[in-house]
């Protein structure tokens, strides 16, 4: 079935129509439709259009409704003030319009992009060796609502994920466990499988740390543990077989984690650092015969007149160092080169901390500069903020440590268990239910409290506001969303959700179809901009309008007649569908019960 036109974009085509009708020259004109609280709609485009023909607002105004045909969408329209139009609809024409979107299956009249290409997603970059923390959040579940949103409408997704498993710091600890082997798996010198998951990564991590120190602190050791790097980069056995084991046991880890947020990450998506090892010097070749590199000082370097030090100097974007070893820059121009030639990218999106928004503008115009990056493929970083203790500063534990991402996950969970107990006064969940829904649940509210802020924005992580049942939270759309499914399932046989365009709607019924209507255009504008937390807030207002629709609007009074009755249970159906399917969009489930 074709997506179905909202009543919000079939308004605004008509207005635009009489505009050019009663205004020649006025194509392309916005009309500058608006929800209002005194209609449907309201419509403030023909001041700015009478002001520029130096013509009379009113008069201009009518002309505007004279020209605005006859039809069964728009009831009433009157003008306003000095040439405002207050636009009322049929209530015949919002069930109408319900009606063709519930008859779309699970796509609900949800169109596709009008010109799809193909966009490579970097997100979730965690860090082979080493334990995933609160840092780590924003780009996983900022970056899967993200590809979930473009894929829904229609674009070629390809997903990456930059995890860094190659550079000094695997010299370091290799060399580390080559001296110490008793430190790692009890004197065996190989993960066993006990260690697998989380266990494995907490000890390397322990031992990450350890080395780091050593590292540090001896002089002797740090030179062996570079000459490391050197035996990694050269294929060394020995040093591959230690690489590769750290790289096994964190990807075990990596889907435990990815796991418990509801993630599906696949290895064939896993792309890392040292996925683009044998195209670096290559890089490098290229940007130096350009011109796009120069030597200084005996690294390979890209300069830039709008990025200065303190001291007034050119702050260069260091490709290859003096030594002779790779930056950050040449594995990530090299994969750029990969994913604009081999995996044929209109867009690179990179979900990635705003804290590093300095590097990806160097890389990026070094790209175009390469001719690699131009009009018709362009790179964007998709920058977010920081998560938040609730003193407002960066989430640390009491003992100024960074919190671990599965201790905050297990606590989420632990306090959304809670509360689903709380609520099963009549005891209908059995206890594997009652920790099903604490899952659901728990790992709603912490995706839901990142998407629903504006990625670049900072964020407070605050559990007990997460998991109530009060306010912006997915706990409050989630429970809309049962309390419907609870409704259903009391009609049972005896009523069917069914749409009677005849009837007239009380003014929540009507506010409440005009909300789910919007459900496409919201989707294809949150996906468009990379802005899951235009969703979120569409979603949280659908179930504010639906609890005000539940509280004036008996469903299966006694009272109703049959029509009534299943009109209003078509209402609750379209609601709970579009609020399922908008939370599997932003990657949160939907139980049927809490």
């Amino acid at each position: 079935m074709a997506s179905v036109t909202s009543l919000t974009a079939s308004v605004e085509q008509q207005l635009k129509n009489a505009l050019v009708a009663a205004l020649p020259g006025a194509e392309g004109a916005d009309p500058l439709l608006r929800r209002s609280d005194r209609a449907d709609f309201q419509a403030n485009g023909v001041l700015a259009l009478a002001k520029k023909a130096k013509a009379n607002p009113r008069e201009l105004a009518a002309k505007v409704v004279e020209a605005l045909p006859d039809g069964e969408v728009i009831k009433d329209i009157e003008v306003s003030g000095p040439g405002f139009l207050n636009i009322t609809l049929s209530d015949r024409s919002i069930l109408a319009n319900l009606a063709a979107r519930a008859e779309d299956g699970a796509r609900l009249g949800v169109g596709h992009t009008e010109h799809p290409g193909t966009t490579v997603i970097d997100y979730a970059q965690p860090n082979v060796a080493k334990e995933m923390h609160v840092g780590h959040l924003r780009s996983a579940v900022i970056g899967d609502a993200v590809m979930r949103l473009m894929e829904f409408t229609g674009e070629t997704v390809v997903r990456r994920h930059h995890i860094g498993d190659w550079g000094t710091q695997f010299g370091m600890l290799i060399q580390y466990l080559i001296e110490h082997p008793d430190e790692l798996s009890g004197g065996h010198g190989d993960v066993s499988e006990e260690q697998a998951g989380e266990e494995a990564m907490s000890s390397l991590n322990r031992i990450y740390k350890t080395s780091k120190r050593a590292f540090d602190e001896d002089p002797e050791f740090k030179e062996r543990a570079r000459r490391r790097v050197v035996d990694l980069q050269a294929g060394d056995e020995e040093t591959l077989r230690y690489w590769h084991r750290f790289v096994d046991e964190s990807k075990i880890y990596f889907n435990s984690v990815f796991g418990k947020l509801d993630m599906d990450i696949r290895d064939e998506d896993i792309v890392g650092e040292s996925g683009y090892n044998e195209m670096l010097e290559e890089t490098c070749r290229l940007l130096e015969e350009s011109g796009v590199a120069v030597r200084s000082e005996g690294a390979l370097c890209v300069f830039f007149d709008d990025v200065l030090g303190p001291d007034g100097n050119q702050v260069p974007l260091i490709v290859k160092k003096s030594n002779g070893g790779y930056g950050y820059a040449a594995t990530d121009l090299s994969a750029i080169r990969d994913r604009v030639f081999h995996l044929k990218a209109d867009t690179l999106l990179y979900v990635v901390d705003a804290r590093q928004a300095l590097h990806f503008k160097m890389v990026f115009e070094t790209a175009r500069r390469a001719g690699w990056l131009n009009d018709d493929v362009r790179a964007v970083q998709l920058a977010f903020g920081t998560v938040l203790g609730a003193d407002g500063k960066p989430f640390k534990t009491r003992s100024g440590e960074t919190v671990r991402l599965v201790d905050l996950l297990d606590e989420a969970v632990e306090r959304a268990t809670a509360v689903v107990r709380e609520k099963d006064v009549r005891g209908q969940l059995g206890e594997a239910e009652i920790v099903e829904r604490g899952a659901q649940v728990g790992i709603g509210a912490v995706k839901y409290a990142d998407l629903s802020t504006s990625a670049n924005r900072d964020y407070k992580f605050d559990l007990d506001q997460m998991v109530s049942l009060n306010g912006d939270t997915s706990v409050y759309i989630q429970y809309a969303y049962a309390r419907i499914q609870s409704i259903l399932r009391r009609a049972g046989g005896q009523f069917t959700p069914a749409a009677h365009p005849g009837l007239e709607l009380a003014p929540a019924e009507r506010a409440l179809g005009l909300h789910a209507d919007a459900f496409g255009a919201t989707v294809q504008e949150a996906a468009e901009e990379y802005a899951p937390h235009k969703l979120a807030a569409y979603l949280y207002q659908l179930a504010s309008l639906y609890t005000t629709f539940y509280d004036q609007c008996h469903v299966l009074s006694e009272d109703n007649p049959q029509a009534v009755v299943e009109n209003r249970l078509f209402l609750c159906d379209v609601t709970a569908r579009t609020l399922a399917k908008g939370l599997s969009l932003l990657g949160i489930r939907a139980p049927k019960s809490l």
